[in-house]
């Protein structure tokens, strides 16, 4: 019998504020699949997830409606003690060699933009695309996915379809909660998720918005509440309610 080639797929994370549903959702399906994850951060060490996602620190009325469900904190948890989360590579040492898949979780927290401004997860991500290997973001995600450029200049997502976190999702959370959080839900004030990367790509029409998302969460009995958006070697998905779907559009694409 021919042996199976062992698939492995890159995680990059920033330091701390990533979105526990998106990552280890994702990581428990994947390392349930036999898929190895590994991470990478910005100094080579473990990254710790969004403190109020995870434990709903200071989301006072709305906790239930905010943070992570209880599935996504136990699979962090669960990660946490993972020994690839615990050894990652820096990301000035790491490479698209190796890897049949890149996984691009997001977050809203300020510890986000370093993840999201790196450049050197800007080329990797390029370098993905390039060799048409499977790449999925979700949320903010899709931000640094579209910061990418191709050899030509344009976005790696130029010309492809794709969702991402929504303007009115973006906007909900944010006013619901600024009095006592601030811009806490808006990662770049100046601009919503959804308008930069719209602006990415080659028509508007080209972002997909799904059904309306409700408060309600996708589950492994619940999948239709999910919405992604698969096209070529890619897989997107807008917010941690469609984490499950993103998860297992990944693990087929892959």
């Amino acid at each position: 019998m021919a042996k199976v080639k062992q698939r492995k797929v890159l995680m990059p994370l920033p330091s701390y504020d990533f979105d526990p549903s998106e990552a280890a959702i994702t990581w428990r399906i994947l390392k349930d699949n036999g898929v190895d994850v590994f991470f990478a951060t910005p100094d080579g060490k473990p990254a710790m997830a969004d403190a109020r996602m995870l434990y709903g620190t200071g989301l006072a009325l709305f906790k239930k409606i905010l943070m992570a469900r209880q599935d996504a904190v136990d699979a962090c948890l669960a990660m946490y003690e993972d020994k690839n989360f615990q050894k990652p590579t820096p990301y000035k040492k790491v490479k698209e060699t190796g890897f049949d898949g890149l996984v691009l979780p997001g977050g809203h927290a300020p510890g986000m933009r370093t993840y999201l401004e790196a450049p050197e997860l800007h080329k990797l991500t390029s370098a993905f695309f390039a060799k048409k290997k499977t790449v999925g973001a979700i949320c903010h995600g899709v931000v640094l996915a579209a910061r990418s450029k191709r050899k030509d200049g344009k976005s790696v997502l130029y010309g492809k379809k794709t969702t991402a976190l929504l303007k009115k999702q973006e906007m909900a959370a944010f006013n619901l909660t600024r009095v006592w959080l601030g811009t806490y839900y808006r990662t770049y004030p100046e601009t919503t998720v959804e308008e930069e990367v719209t602006a990415a790509l080659a028509k508007k029409s080209d972002f997909q918005h799904g059904p309306t998302p409700g408060v309600t969460r996708d589950a492994p009995d619940k999948m239709k509440r999910g919405f992604t958006v698969t096209d070529g070697n890619y897989i997107s998905a807008r917010w941690p309610g469609d984490a499950y779907n993103f998860a297992h559009g990944f693990l087929k694409l892959l």
